[in-house]
Order: structure tokens, then sequence, then C-alpha cells
């Protein structure tokens, strides 16, 4: 059985900016539904190809119908649209779903002119893109395949979620918890699975209205950040800080109320402003103004103050899933599942003995969910994986005929496949930044080791030589570390995980290598770290080991192959337009050793 899984509505943007004023422009740019659009591939329960549109169109976080995505899993594949025996939707926009919303609508707390005003831009909306009808419409114009109304299978956002975090966790029964800024209605959910059959328990779900992550993303744009892009930023910050008492934290105190059988409500959920309404809050809660909001010390403050919640709440929801089941694994997705810090405070401190978080756990991982869920539910055996490296990869005639292009530019030399690993590993001894290109290209919002930009963290300076030379973005950014799973425990406190593959835990670095890796830690003397094993990235091992042999450095600095506000470089010609444009001083792609003229 062929399924295919995807992501994104090309009518989206247009009417978020016509109905709601989110223009492409706006901070709110990400803040559309369908962003991270991808497309998926399963061919008898074999996940064979998977890739992010805007890897392909090279708009970040794009809401665009996936179709670049969607003909090159098909053509990886050797297939048609016509072979495809199920296309299915990360999104199920039901008829209930639209009663439910015109029932709240009309009942709202706001005047009649109003009412009518929201009724009419979700009708809009609806008609342009959420319906089915919409949707099939929207395939059919960008791909030109008539799709039959039988091929196609919504699917609820959350268990599409759920359904990516089982696929990659190699976990059985387990309790779950997904908590995203909004599915169709809600915002979290728990449960568990058991004997492959999923439960919600209901008394724990959160409608979008007291959405936790948005909450987040509230205070991530009110700091001058974009929201729903920017958040791990504000969680780079807290580390600069320390967290208040909580009975001291104002967003404890005056904005989240903690319930019974944990649940969780916010103050302003129903403030027919929107998001906005949480400014002036925030101003009077912060003693905030247009003189202090930007600055340093002050965002660190605003910034401890919500880590601080998303560590609160999501203990507290954990907590009473804990008592509802015996089961202690325990599934983590949803936008929320990024904030790797507090996965790490999950793991150490509440009663489940392993936690899981998938590579794909925003929403480009509801594109591999969706198609994951049809399968199960139609019988299909899914063949066991942990990759995340799913995407295009390149030949060396594609590689060599790009470079041609760049003569006058750059050049380059064409080692034997033995000699790249030794070649690069003396390279990074020195204060070097490499681009690094490799294999296919992985799946995700994060670098993991194929589109990486590598360097030596021995030299402490590194850290700002690539924010400001290579990155061009904010100096107070910290870098994540690579590093062989063998070495892992002996550089890090691991606390009871072995391995980290997704780079979706944090953990303190042992304090003998804190200065040995010193660009690769954090100011809270933390690192969120990738583990590699021969297997799972054979060359980037290999790398490793010999940089390590090299130097008794056993780590190296990697951060994702692009610059800020630019989506990870997806062939060669991203990679050598991206070189250039950075003081990247040498690029690693392939078996080729490129350099700049």
């Amino acid at each position: 059985m062929i399924i295919l899984g995807y992501n994104g509505f090309s009518q989206i943007a247009e009417l978020f900016g016509r109905l709601y004023g989110y223009t492409a422009d706006s901070v709110d740019r990400h803040s559309f539904l369908g962003h991270d659009a991808a497309a998926a591939l399963f061919v008898d329960g074999e996940l064979v190809a998977a890739v992010e549109e805007e890897r392909m169109n090279r708009q970040k976080k794009t809401t665009a119908f996936p179709a670049n995505a969607m003909r090159w899993c098909l053509e990886q594949a050797g297939i048609s649209y016509e072979d495809v025996d199920y296309y299915a939707f990360g999104w199920n926009f039901t008829a209930e779903f639209a009663d439910a919303a015109i029932t709240g609508l009309a009942s709202a707390p706001i005047p009649p002119e109003y009412k009518f005003q929201a009724i009419g831009s979700f009708g809009e909306l609806w008609n342009g893109a959420l319906g089915r009808t919409a949707l099939i419409e929207d395939f059919t114009r960008h791909t030109g395949y008539a799709l039959p109304d039988e091929k196609l299978i919504t699917v609820p956002h959350h268990r599409a979620h759920l359904a990516c975090g089982r696929t990659f966790s190699g976990l059985g029964d387990a309790a779950f918890l997904i908590n995203d800024g909004q599915a169709e209605a809600d915002s979290a959910i728990m449960g568990e699975v058991r004997d492959g059959k999923v439960e919600v328990f209901e008394r724990f779900t959160i409608d979008a209205k007291n959405s936790l992550a948005q909450l987040f993303a509230n205070i991530t744009r009110y700091l001058g950040f974009t929201p729903n892009n920017d958040e791990y930023k504000v969680m780079g910050l807290a580390g600069f800080g320390k967290a208040p008492d909580e009975q001291d934290n104002p967003l404890l105190t005056k904005v989240v109320t903690l319930e019974e059988g944990g649940r969780y409500s916010l103050a302003l959920a129903n403030d027919p402003r929107g998001p906005r309404a949480y400014d002036p809050l925030f101003d009077e809660l912060f003693d905030g103004n247009d003189d202090n909001r930007q600055e340093f010390d002050f965002r660190v403050r605003v910034a401890c103050a919500a880590q601080q919640v998303i560590e609160a709440v999501t203990a507290h929801q954990l907590r009473a899933l804990a008592e509802a089941t015996e089961l202690r694994d325990l599934i983590f997705e949803g936008g929320l599942a990024l904030n790797c810090v507090n996965n790490t405070k999950l793991l150490e401190e509440l009663p489940f003995t392993r936690v899981e978080v998938s590579f794909g756990a925003s929403d480009p991982g509801v594109s591999i969910g969706a198609a994951a869920h049809v399968a199960r539910e139609k019988s299909v055996a899914l063949t066991p994986t942990e990759s995340p490296y799913l995407g295009p990869e390149f030949g060396e005639d594609e590689i060599r005929t790009t470079l041609e292009e760049y003569t006058s530019s750059v050049t380059w030399e064409q080692l034997p496949s033995d000699e790249v690993v030794g070649k690069t590993a003396e390279l990074l001894t020195g204060k070097t930044v490499i681009g690094w290109f490799q294999g296919r290209t992985e799946y995700g919002p994060r670098a993991l080791g194929n589109r990486s930009i590598l360097a030596n963290p021995s030299y402490a300076d590194m850290k700002d030589v690539i924010n400001n030379r290579v990155k061009h973005r904010e100096p107070f950014r910290p870098f994540a570390p690579i590093v062989l799973e063998e070495n892992a425990a002996r550089v890090f406190e691991m606390g009871r995980k072995e391995r980290s593959p997704y780079m979706t835990f944090v953990f303190p670095v042992r304090p003998e290598y804190t200065e040995k890796i010193a660009a690769a830690t954090h100011v809270d003397a933390t690192s969120r770290i990738q583990t590699v094993t021969d297997d799972s990235n054979p060359r980037l091992a290999a790398l490793l080991r010999e940089f390590t042999s090299r130097t008794e450095v056993p780590c190296l600095v990697n951060t994702s192959f692009n610059v800020a506000g630019e989506p990870i470089v997806c062939s060669p010609k991203d990679a050598v337009e991206c070189f250039l444009g950075t003081d990247i001083d040498h690029l690693v792609i392939g078996d080729f050793l490129v350099s700049k003229r």
C-alpha cells in the first residue's frame, strides 16, 4: 500500500493576510495554519522519502501547497500520483468543527456587528482553505491530478503528531502528551497507547483558547522576536538568568491558573482582541515600556519567567497523567516539545522513566504522522526506523555541474572518498568554519549532521565568529555540539538518557569539559547535544573520531547550514550560494573540498 502524507494550504497565507492582517512581511508571518508544509511517502509500511517544501521553494516555514515536495517523493519511489492509494492530510476540519466554531462565534461576548464579521471571515476561510472541497480543489490545481474523494483521508492534527512520535520513538505501550499552538479546536491532549490502540483522556484536553504554546508565542512577540519561529531564542535567553520563586512569577500568579486534574487556563483566553491583548498586561506585570523592552536584562527577566511557566505547567499536566496510567514510557510531541530544556527536566523530575521526542516534533512531523496514522488504520505494518535522513541527495556529477557554474568564485579539488574525513578533521583543528554537505537532507527544523556548519568548540570565541560572520544572528545564541554516543556520558551528565540523536534534550556539561568545548557550552553550562553512531551517520561518526584523535576534543560545534531567516540548504546550489554569502572558510560537499578564490 502506498500512502503519501502532506501538510500545506496554498490559499491560507492570502486569506490570513486579507481577513486577519497576518501578512507575509508582518511579525505574525509564521502564525498561519499549515506552516511547515511538507510531504512524506510510505510504501508498504516503509518510509522511503520525506522533505519539507521550504527546502525546495526556499521560503522558511512556508504554508504553500507542497507540490515540489510531493513531486520529489514520487520521483524518489518511481511512481505517479495515480499509483498512490491514499493521501493523508494532517488536519481534519469536519462539519462538526465548523458548526461548533460558528456557534462559538455567535455566542461570543462581542457586539453583533463583530459577530457577523467574524462569522463571515470564518466562512471565507472554510470555503477557501479548510473545507474538504477546498482541499481537493487545492490538490488538483497544484498537481494536475484530479484527486478522487475516497483517496483523501484527513487526519486530526494531534493524532498526526502522535503517529509521528510513535514512528520514531521505538516505544510500544506508552503514555503521550501532545502540546502545540493549535490543532483544529484544541491545543493539548494526553492519553495512552496500549496494545496498538490510542485512547485520549478527554478530561485532560485543553482548548485552543487556553494554549500554553500560544502564550509562549505571545511572549516571544512581546520581546521583539517572531512568534511561532523564535521561541527557542526565549528559551536560550532564560539561560542567562535565574528563575524566580514560583510564587513571585507574575505569569504564574496573574496569567496562568493551574487547576485540578492537570488542567490549566489563561487569564485572557476569551479576550476578543486576540494575542495582542497580552501586551499591555505584560507591560503591567514586568514594568515594561517602549524604552526597556529591547534591553537585554529585561528580556532575560521575562524569558526566565516564561521558561518557568512552560516547565511548571507541563509538569502539572504530566503529574496528572502519571496518576492516570501506570505506563512509564512517554511520547511527547507538538511544537512545545522542541523546548529541550523542559524535556530534560520532565525526564529527571517526574515518574516517567523514558521520554522520547522526535526530530519531527513540531509541524514538519504531521506529514509523516498523517501517513503513518493512515497506515496503522489500514493495518499496514510499519518498518521500524530512526533515521532523519529522508530528503534529497546529490551525486558527484550534479555537484560538479554546480561547481562549474561558480568557477569565477570558487576553486575545488575532488578527494578520494577515504581522505575526505582526514582532510576535514585536519582543517577543523584550527579556527576554521566548515560547511558540511553530505548524503540525504535531514528532516525537521534542526541540522542533524548532513547539512551542517561545523567548527572546533575549543576556541571560546568561535561562537561569536559564527554568530557574527556566518549566521548573522544575535550574539546570545548558543551552539550545539555533536558527540559520539560512546563518548557522551564522559562529556555530559546524561542522567536517565544514554543517547540523544535528535537534539531534543539538554544536558549539563561536566566541569572538566566546559572550557574544552567552550563554544558549544551555553552560559548556564549546558548543551543541546546530538549523539552520533557509526550506524546512524557513518561519515560524521568517522569525522568525530578522527577529530577527537587529533585534538583530544570529543565534540564539534554543529549548527544548521543556513543564515538567519533562510531555510537550511538542500541542493548543491543552495550550499554554494550560502558559502559565498558568508565567512565560512571551506565547503566539504560530497567528496569535493571547495574554497573561495
